[in-house]
């Protein structure tokens, strides 16, 4: 009886790295790498040579220095004698709220102006065009400028609130427009948990935000006893309960109370000071990227077949309810991925500030601290590595929010 064996098989070979296609991209990925490894090291040791002949050395000491300079617009406390540190952190707590204020408010609008876009009145659809077209070709800080001037020349100045027959009055007996910003009623707390009102703030956001993951409960609940039963028990009353009551109930305890601006001298005090600056920038980044998220709306609806429309019509839905309820959503699947893309770029637009003297990120570490320091790469790398952070972060719930709203296939 004979036995069949297999051939023996060749050792490996080192040709076989470059000719074997089983490994050929792998040689070619270890040697890009190392390739990379080199570069970034040379330049690493170029600039540590760079910096050694002009005497200096790579240090963050300075964050623990004193900055000496102000800054006008601060959600914390912060003074002159403040660290470089805290002037950074100011800078980036602005910076984080213009781009909230702006992602929000150029979400309405871009979904607003979509929608329009596509509305069969004609005066309507035009008027839309004329925003889009208009906000989108003309570069963003133009309108920061434009806007920030208007302000501040077509608003009455703080004297004219004053007299027995004042030239300019408030609005709702408690909001001030002036060409030095807005004033607007702010809530204190007489008996604050912590001595800084911003983790006051921090508590009822955590409240809040608890009583919307109870109301999205309570709606689940409902939604399946619906389809148990084919009756939708009414829930309005224990939804508007769950969302005021808990923070009214903080509000009590932390001892919140309304402080008006009122007119003092030649200026507002009390209430909350929105300069200029902030308004300007807030609406100029929300006109410019809304026009874009318009574009992506209109894409997004266009892109649902027409017979989606169609059956919901035969079904006696009425044209808002079917645009809310059958189009939209399935629109989102091809709106949110360039709509993440906007988000990012009002983020780092809003480095645009300094045109017209808001303080954020790029003024105070990028800016007026690397003039008085001298540390300009330390002072750069922190802002890039901010700005990187900040887009990933962004980025990152934004995808996940996209596989929320995904098709979901078997």
């Amino acid at each position: 009886m004979t036995t069949m064996t297999d051939p023996p098989g060749q050792g490996f070979r080192l040709s076989q790295l470059i000719y074997d296609t089983r490994y050929r991209s792998l040689t070619i990925q270890v040697v890009a790498m190392i390739l990379l490894m080199l570069l970034v090291s040379w330049l690493v040791a170029n600039t540590v040579t760079n910096l050694h002949a002009l005497g200096k050395d790579f240090d963050f000491g300075f964050l623990t220095q004193p900055s000496g300079y102000d800054i006008n617009q601060r959600l914390i406390a912060y003074d002159s004698q403040s660290t470089h540190g805290r002037a950074a952190v100011v800078g980036i707590l602005n910076t984080l709220l213009v781009a909230v204020l702006g992602c929000a408010l150029a979400t309405v609008l871009g979904v607003v102006a979509g929608v329009l876009r596509l509305s069969n009145n004609w005066l309507v659809s035009r008027l839309m065009a004329v925003y889009v077209e208009g906000f989108r070709n003309v570069p963003l800080l133009l309108w920061i400028v434009l806007i920030f001037a208007l302000m501040s020349e077509s608003t009455p100045a703080p004297s004219a609130f004053r007299g027995d027959t004042p030239s300019a009055s408030m609005l709702l007996d408690g909001v001030a427009v002036t060409n030095r910003g807005i004033y607007i009623p702010a809530i204190h707390f007489g008996a604050p948990f912590f001595d800084n009102g911003l983790y006051n703030w921090l508590i009822v956001l955590i409240a809040f935000a608890a009583s919307v993951f109870a109301v999205k409960r309570l709606s689940r609940w409902a939604a399946v006893k619906q389809e148990a039963t084919g009756d939708r028990p009414t829930t309005w009353y224990l939804t508007l309960g769950i969302l005021v009551l808990p923070v009214a109930i903080l509000f009590a305890l932390m001892g919140a109370f309304l402080d008006l601006p009122s007119l003092q001298g030649f200026n507002f005090q009390g209430g909350i000071h929105l300069r200029g600056s902030l308004i300007a920038l807030w609406l100029a980044l929300s006109l410019y990227t809304g026009a874009f998220i318009a574009e992506i709306v209109r894409g997004g609806i266009l892109a649902v077949s027409k017979g989606q429309s169609e059956a919901a019509f035969a079904l006696g839905l009425r044209p808002g309810t079917t645009m809310k309820l059958v189009v939209l959503p399935q629109a989102l699947r091809v709106i949110i991925p360039p709509l993440i893309s906007q988000f990012l770029n009002l983020t780092k637009n809003s480095s645009l500030a300094i045109a017209v003297g808001y303080m954020d990120a790029r003024s105070t570490l990028g800016g007026i601290t690397i003039n008085q320091t001298g540390r300009e790469l330390e002072g750069m790398l922190l802002l890039g590595l901010f700005y990187l952070v900040l887009s990933l972060v962004i980025s990152g719930a934004m995808n996940v929010y996209n596989t929320s709203v995904k098709l979901k296939e078997r």
